[in-house]
This record gives C-alpha cells, structure tokens and sequence, in this order.
C-alpha cells in the first residue's frame, strides 16, 4: 500500500484506528481503507453511527461558543482526533481571536496532521499525550505554553472516554484533571451509551464487537455511570443529556433519531 504523503512513517496502514474511522464518519479523507472497512462493518449493525457523529460534533460547537460566551477563553481538548471543518480552535477563535486552544491525542496521524493544519497559528497547538496519563498532559511543553492553568480552562473530553476502559480507571484521570483546573473551569463531555439508541441493545452490540476485535474497545455506559465523570463540578443545564438535547439551536422534531444517542453535558468547576 503507498504511504500518502500525511502519513507519518512508522505508521502501520494495515492496523484500523479509532481516530481514522471517526474521520471517516465525518466524510473526511484522513482515513485508510482499513479503517474505512472498519466503519462499514460498524455501520452494518448502526447504520447512524455517522449521524451520531455528526450529532457530537454540533454538541462541541454549541459548547465550545457558550464557554467563550462565559468567558473562558482557554480549551484543552483531549483525544481530539484527526482536525476536520469545524473544530474547536476554529470554533473558538471565530467567537474569541485571542482563544487558545491546546490539542492532545496519542493517534501519531491525529498529531501529525494537526502540525499541519494548525501551522502558523500560534493560538493553538497539539501534543501527543494519552488521556490515561494525564500528568504526561499536564506537564507537556505544548500544553504549559498555551494553557494557563491558574485561569479557567475548558477541558473537553468529547468522544473519548468511552473509548477506556474501567481496567485503566478513567475517573481517576478525570479527577486529576479536574483537581489541576481553575475554579470556573469548565468541563464539556460526551459519552456513548446503550441508552438512546434506536435499536434493539442486541444489534447494538454488533458494532460494540467490531471495535472489540479491532483491539479499541469500546465502552458503552449508563447514564448514572457517565455522571460520575463530573464528579466535582456543578452541572449546567440542562445537565447530562442526549446529544441533540444540550442547548439545541434548531427544533428537537427536525432531528434523526440517531441525534439522541448517548449523551453530553457541561459541568463548572466552583
């Protein structure tokens, strides 16, 4: 197979990657036809996945403006993926030009074409860190030299924890965050579940087996079990709810089903 040009070397093009098959969801063309055999497997059993991808993206939007319309103006989005139309330092910046935004993902292609895109932009930057070492993140040259960690910071943990396991305590690394974080911080985060989804849980668990024997599992949690990750912070209203029912900016009728699978919040740090 040739190596395109973003690809950096090193990189195994035959292995799927969870970051890649999100791209894919998203109509971008960062993606390998590994991953692109993933997502159909995937697809086979939700054919929505790409809606509900779709659905978290609108959410970070709608969360990344109300931080900025709060007055925080700092966001450090880890698990941040593959820069695709729409991100949150485009987000951000658009309402706020002195926003500051520091990416964090382990997938070398994610970091690799975040240099690239977010060249010449001295408001944003990426790191490569994993979420289940958040000390690594918090001492990260690229992290300290755009976040001041004595402000307000919107730490946004979208579409990622679902992807750890309760083997590598995910809690823990969100309260370590969380206690590193400014009062008036805010946390904005989404989480995949059962609940919500319109499909029997059966079929569901089809596309839960495809990530599980691509070797990323996937970690479908209840709603109570996706509320202790804000643990510490004040929700926002409307508080932990589906994804098209967070601040919707067009009506909830016009919607795809698919819109209301798992679920997002906001929560602030006192």
């Amino acid at each position: 197979m040739e190596r395109p040009a973003w690809a950096p070397q090193g990189i195994d093009l035959t292995v799927p990657s969870v970051s890649r098959i999100y791209d894919f969801y998203l109509g971008g063309s960062h993606n390998f036809e590994v991953d692109r055999e993933a997502a159909r497997k995937a697809m086979e059993f939700m054919p929505g996945l790409p809606k509900i991808m779709q659905a978290n993206r609108a959410f970070m939007r709608r969360a990344v403006r109300f931080a900025v319309a709060e007055g925080v103006t700092q966001f450090l989005d880890i698990g941040s993926g593959i820069p695709t139309f729409g991100n949150v330092h485009e987000v951000a910046q658009a309402a706020d030009p002195e926003a500051r935004v520091a990416y964090v993902d382990h997938d070398p292609v994610a970091v690799a074409h975040s240099r690239a895109v977010l060249a010449g932009n001295e408001r944003a930057g990426i790191a490569a860190a994993d979420l289940r070492k958040p000390q690594d993140i918090l001492g990260d040259p690229v992290v300290n030299e755009l976040i001041d960690l004595e402000r307000p910071v919107a730490l946004l943990l979208v579409a990622v924890l679902h992807f750890v396991e309760d083997a590598d305590d995910p809690r823990a690394a969100v309260a370590a965050l969380r206690d590193a974080l400014a009062p008036g911080s805010l946390v904005i985060l989404t989480h995949a579940s059962y609940e919500g989804i319109p499909l029997p849980e059966q079929q569901v668990g089809g596309t839960v087996g495809v990530y599980q024997n691509i070797k990323n599992p996937l970690v479908l949690r209840s709603h109570a079990e996706v509320e202790r990750f804000f643990e510490g912070y004040e929700m926002v209203e409307p508080g932990l709810v589906p994804m098209a029912e967070w601040r919707p900016e067009t009506p909830l009728a016009q919607e795809d089903p698919y819109a209301f699978s798992g679920f997002a919040g906001v929560g602030r740090k006192a």
